[in-house]
């Protein structure tokens, strides 16, 4: 009787189904329509979100969770406009957003500790794109869940200049007496000469 062995996914380092392959490729198709030509600000994120309406590249154009976060920290609208507007807006931005694991995170990946270490095991795959295909002209971490690998990405040579929030990456939900998406534009601005 062979062995079998399990598939690993490239996008993320988890083991992956044919589910999970399918997903990944759906969504890089998605993605793939709106990167820009020339990226001027990659947004950083730890994980790619669960749930499509989530995924700010999904074709239905509903913008929860994390997408919704996203475009109001940007100052990107979606009111009156259609999905395909609102990602054209954030394109011609020179906005791309991408995550260090391209996939969601599988249920069993769960605590802190597998996660940091699904991060960290990315990383260096992650800068080469980064450095070799993506080349933006500044990086912007975006999820609280990437501050246990954040100096580990300060060490990697991106080839641009990565912006943190007072050495966090930057929160695109507020808490009390902060609004994270003001910080996040504030930074974007310094950064442009804008």
């Amino acid at each position: 009787m062979g062995t079998t062995a399990a598939l690993v996914c490239d996008g993320c380092g988890q083991a992956a189904s044919a589910e999970h392959i399918s997903r990944r490729l759906q969504r890089l198709e998605w993605t793939t329509k709106y990167r820009p030509v020339h990226i001027q600000t990659l947004l950083l994120g730890a994980f790619s979100p669960q749930e499509e309406g989530d995924f700010l590249y999904a074709p239905s154009g509903e913008f929860r969770g994390e997408a919704a976060l996203l475009l109001d920290a940007l100052g990107i609208s979606g009111a009156g406009k259609t999905g395909e507007a609102v990602l054209g807006e954030f394109q011609r931005a020179g906005f791309f957003l991408t995550h260090v694991l391209e996939c969601p995170l599988d249920g069993d990946a769960g605590t802190g500790a597998a996660t940091a270490a699904l991060l960290t095991k990315r990383l260096q795959p992650v800068a080469t794109r980064i450095r070799r295909s993506l080349k933006p002209k500044r990086v912007m971490a975006i999820t609280e869940e990437l501050t246990p690998v954040v100096q580990d990405i300060l060490a990697l040579d991106l080839g641009c200049p990565v912006l943190l929030d007072h050495g966090k990456p930057f929160r695109l939900e507020s808490g009390a007496g902060e609004n994270g998406g003001m910080r996040l534009r504030e930074a974007l601005a310094i950064s442009t000469g804008g």
